[in-house]
């Protein structure tokens, strides 16, 4: 349909370059806004985000880490 992805990406990433998608964008602000059909809303929600499993802390496949043994201080205690 669209081709192979590496063209369709480098297709698009010209267009990036080049602003192509800036044109785009005004073309189609230009035409809202003739019509009256300009309208903005921005909705921003937290419940949409989604972290990768090993970015939320998920236990990564392998051996645990053995826990570090805690040795008492040299420093005489704050009475």
């Amino acid at each position: 349909m669209f081709g192979s992805w590496k063209g369709a990406h480098s297709r698009l990433r010209i267009w990036a370059i080049d602003g192509t998608w800036e044109q785009v964008l005004s073309a189609l602000l230009a035409q809202a806004d003739s019509e009256d059909d300009l309208d903005w809303v921005v909705a921003v929600d937290s419940t949409i985000v989604r972290a990768h499993q090993h970015a939320a802390g998920a236990r990564q496949k392998g051996p645990r880490p053995a826990s570090r043994t805690i040795m008492p201080s040299d420093v005489p205690s704050a009475d």
